[in-house]
């Protein structure tokens, strides 16, 4: 379950989760007659919240080692507890409290990592600064023990013992797959992430990821549940289709929350919480809210007002992005560090104008409306056929909704073959958004031309999204002509469209057609082949593949 201020999500106990929100405490359930504290076990840090929470961290190596709310223990499966990657090893553990706050601060070499804890809150803040590669800190994990939020969700392996591909994507009996990569959500997408069950809600409020990386489109394992227990993450870098370097420096807060079932307050959403409270406790690489800066930008002309436009901001050190309202495109993009930042307008995930600006310390960046030329929408070109329109993803394209959720031999998936017809008014819903060279390669287009359109070149071009193994299309007209093997763009090394994902780098590949290629009757079909090529990948649905955004001809 996973929640969003952006848009709706589908997930029946989102739903219910969303509706209950409104009984939730603004930062954490009732509060109860415990007092709040701290103490010491001897092995761990022992943190009392005052209200229905109580949780310990290891003082050896800084796990989260229990986690009690309202008397039942929900942390740790598998004699495994909650913590950064695989677990830090050996660390120097602290703790101190600070009027109505305690602080534990965990130091493994050059890592940092915090717990934080409120008075009367149900909530733990966490902050992690991953200085260097020298900690494979890609991560924080909750575990949690099993029984408590069972589910068959697609991120969930529960009922799906039958692994099909690596050891993560597995089978159910009645041909459905799972796994934990199948969030369906991008970053932009959810706020929260996590269950409901028996009056309890157990959450993972995600940080604004200004030191994560692949922006607001990437798509990253959220959560997962099996038979063994559950686990909800706070991804700070994960390489599984990464189009960016990673980033370092301090990330957080993130939130783990537990409410009476309903969603967690929107409070603590990034954008929204406010942690003056954190600003005098000295944590490595805070930066307050008084150090940050804001862009605001006047409106963006030259939209296609079907689709949301997205504004990014991103260099080496953060990332951040806000939308443009739909009515003018105006934008705002606060809490942003000091620096120079590329930003960058997308219409849908398609990228249609880049620029620069600078963020001040306490200051707002205001720009002047920003004109999207109608030469950097590729949609505005005059085209005598288009599959599909361009905005950066497959949508619309046979199965591309189902995948960001599911294998592609689900057994709800269509055929992956299957030709397409011009003017049949169904080219898009036939077309597969995904061609694999070992699977539906050599896909065919039917098209007529007209007698002038027949007597003259022209420009087909090809638009992806991301592509696996280099698989890249190559094009035969009339098996007349071979277009060339064109070389591959630089795209994630890692599965992809496996996974869930099917976000890489957009790119176009385009195609001089010479006028010799077409048929000069005009009663009959040109024929278009579409084969993917490339000297790498495995088989099946890992063997060389791509993923569409749109086909056209050019008049």
């Amino acid at each position: 379950m996973s929640g969003s201020t952006n848009r709706p999500v589908g997930r029946r106990a989102f739903v219910l989760a969303t509706a209950a929100a409104a009984g939730t405490a603004a930062l954490g359930g009732t509060a109860s007659a415990a007092a709040f504290g701290w103490s010491d076990d001897g092995s761990n840090y022992v943190v009392d919240t005052g209200a229905n929470l109580v949780f310990k961290v290891s003082k050896s190596n800084g796990d989260l080692t229990s986690l009690v709310y309202r008397g039942i223990e929900y942390q740790g499966y598998g004699g495994k507890n909650s913590h950064i990657e695989s677990g830090l090893g050996t660390s120097t553990v602290s703790i101190r409290q600070s009027g109505s706050t305690i602080l534990i601060s965990v130091a493994y070499g050059t890592l940092r990592h915090y717990y934080a804890a409120r008075s009367g809150e149900n909530n733990i803040y966490l902050w992690t600064n991953r200085a260097d590669t020298s900690v494979a800190s890609t991560r924080f994990i909750l575990r949690v023990r099993a029984g408590l939020f069972l589910n068959d969700e697609p991120d969930s392996y529960t009922y799906a013992p039958t692994a099909i591909e690596a050891s993560d994507v597995f089978a159910k009996s009645d041909g459905q797959t799972r796994s934990k990569h199948y969030s369906k959500l991008r970053v932009m997408d959810y706020d929260y992430v996590g269950w409901s069950a028996n009056g309890v809600g157990l959450w993972m409020v995600r940080s604004n990821h200004e030191k994560a990386s692949g922006g607001p489109f990437y798509r990253s394992l959220l959560r997962h549940q099996s038979a063994d227990g559950g686990g909800l993450y706070e991804i700070l870098h994960y390489a599984q289709n990464q189009t960016e370097a990673e980033r370092f420096g301090l990330q957080g807060p993130y939130v783990i929350a537990l409410t009476d079932g309903g969603a967690p307050s929107a409070s603590l959403f990034p954008g929204t919480l406010t942690t003056s409270w954190a600003d005098s406790l000295g944590i490595s690489g805070y930066v307050p809210a008084s150090g940050r800066g804001r862009v605001a930008g006047v409106g963006i002309t030259g939209r296609n007002t079907a689709y949301p436009y997205t504004v990014g901001l991103a260099n080496s050190a953060a990332q951040y992005w806000g939308s443009a309202r739909s009515s003018d495109g105006y934008f705002s993009i606060g809490g942003v560090l000091p620096g120079t930042y590329t930003l960058t307008v997308f219409k849908g995930e398609l990228a249609v104008h880049t620029g620069s600006v600078t963020v001040t310390a306490g200051g707002t960046t205001t720009l002047n409306t920003i004109a999207v030329p109608s030469s950097n929408d590729p949609s505005n070109a005059t085209a005598i056929w288009r599959i599909n329109d361009w905005n950066g993803t497959p949508s619309g394209f046979k199965n591309a909704d189902l995948m960001t959720y599911a294998h592609p031999s689900d057994v709800r998936a269509a055929a992956w073959t299957g030709n397409v017809v011009i003017g049949s008014g169904s080219e898009t819903s036939a077309f597969p958004c995904y061609i694999w060279k070992d699977v539906n390669s050599g896909l065919l287009v039917y098209f007529r031309l007209t007698a002038a359109q027949a007597a003259a070149a022209h420009t087909l071009r090809i638009g992806v999204t991301t592509a696996y193994a280099n698989g890249r299309p190559q094009v035969v007209v009339n098996d007349t002509w071979t277009s060339a093997i064109p070389s591959p763009p630089a795209q994630p090394s890692t599965r992809s469209l496996t996974n869930g994902s099917y976000r890489g780098n957009n790119h176009t590949f385009t195609y001089s057609v010479p006028a010799s290629a077409w048929k000069t009757d005009t009663s009959q079909y040109n024929v278009l082949k579409i084969n993917v090529v490339s000297g790498s990948g495995a088989t099946g649905y890992l063997s060389a593949g791509t993923a569409i955004d749109a086909i056209d001809l050019l008049a």
